[in-house]
């Protein structure tokens, strides 16, 4: 495409109406809010300005992004952070026109630091509720297990969060891939199925193709967040395209976590070529140096994306949503508007 062309798209990126369903809202603590938490909270963190905190963002692979995220984390202590920090993503994403997110959050790095499990989802919820009110956003939460830790302390962190089983809608996996499979995480998937909780899970990032037929198979995983892997088992990709099982994609995550050399090698284009049902998302948006919009953004110049591609992008997005049939109609109702010539 030539320049005129690519701006054309990349505006149509940027104005499209979209849902966002991989984002660790952990992971859109700003350096500027960590430094504000941690003066409200008496925090001291080990770094002597917002500037020295944003120059430890240079990542070589999966395990040095979560040291500093887990560190970023420790500000976190009460209600009013939590949902200050949610509230500042909500924000974000409706200048990117979001209209719908579902959040993953983290329970066991605070509870393992003392936080209570009602101090992190009530803030969180309340975040939630104030950005359907005030912003027109939908928002959904999905608890996330964090995989280097045992199953037990899983189930134990499953237990501690029912309670407030009406303020979260499904739970993840995330973390530390390598080394830790979906496999190890048999009963407590199996409990949240009885829940009736949706099920999602992180396979395919870093970790073989193998981890996604797990989680799919093991988990009975619904949403794959990552799996551009994929593409490495041809007989895996015709099984997602089959069963149009939805990719939560994360291109700046990718290139920061050294999983592509560079954004022109994303395997995007092939994910739709191959029929998948791939979306994009920021994943760590604060950390990985972009909200929603940059990562269609950049997408798009790096690969040169048309604009039934970033249509079908949105469109999955939203196809791929943990929402009603009228919630989606609407979803799906606000994307055509956007769409159609006007008059």
């Amino acid at each position: 495409m030539n320049t005129a062309e690519i701006e054309r798209t990349v505006a149509l990126a940027r104005r499209l109406p979209k849902a966002e369903l991989h984002i660790h809202i952990e992971g859109s603590l700003e350096p500027e809010l960590i430094f504000e938490l941690a003066q409200r909270n008496g925090v001291t963190l080990p770094y002597a300005s917002v500037e020295a905190l944003r120059a430890a963002y240079a990542f070589t692979d999966l395990q040095s992004f979560l040291d500093i995220y887990y560190a970023g984390a420790s500000v976190l202590l009460h209600e009013a952070d939590f949902y200050d920090m949610a509230w500042a993503y909500f924000e974000r994403a409706q200048a990117d026109h979001v209209l719908h997110a579902e959040l993953f959050f983290d329970p066991q790095t605070h509870t393992a630091r003392g936080v209570p499990m009602d101090t992190v989802i009530q803030g969180l919820s309340r975040a939630c509720a104030d950005a359907r009110e005030k912003l027109g956003i939908s928002a959904s939460l999905i608890l996330c297990f964090l995989r280097h830790l045992s199953e037990e302390d899983a189930l134990a962190t499953l237990e501690a969060a029912l309670p407030h089983r009406e303020h979260f809608i499904g739970v993840g996996l995330d973390s530390s891939e390598v080394g830790h499979p979906p496999e190890k995480f048999v009963r407590v998937f199996a409990r949240c199925r009885e829940l009736g909780l949706r099920i999602v899970a992180h396979a395919g990032e870093e970790g073989p193709p193998d981890y996604i037929w797990q989680a799919l198979e093991l988990l009975q995983a619904e949403r794959i967040d990552h799996g551009v892997r994929c593409l490495e088992d041809p007989v895996l990709v015709a099984e997602l395209a089959r069963r149009r099982i939805p990719l939560t994609v994360c291109p700046l995550s990718n290139l920061k976590l050294c999983v592509v050399p560079t954004l022109a090698d994303h395997p995007m284009r092939q994910l739709l070529a191959a029929g998948l049902c791939a979306t994009v998302n920021s994943d760590d948006p604060a950390y990985f140096g972009g909200y929603l919009n940059e990562n269609f953004e950049q997408l798009v110049r790096a690969l040169d994306l048309s604009d039934t591609e970033v249509l079908t992008l949105a469109r999955n997005s939203f196809e791929a949503s943990f929402v009603g049939d009228e919630e989606r109609a609407r979803l799906f109702a606000a994307l055509d508007r956007a769409t159609s010539p006007p008059g």
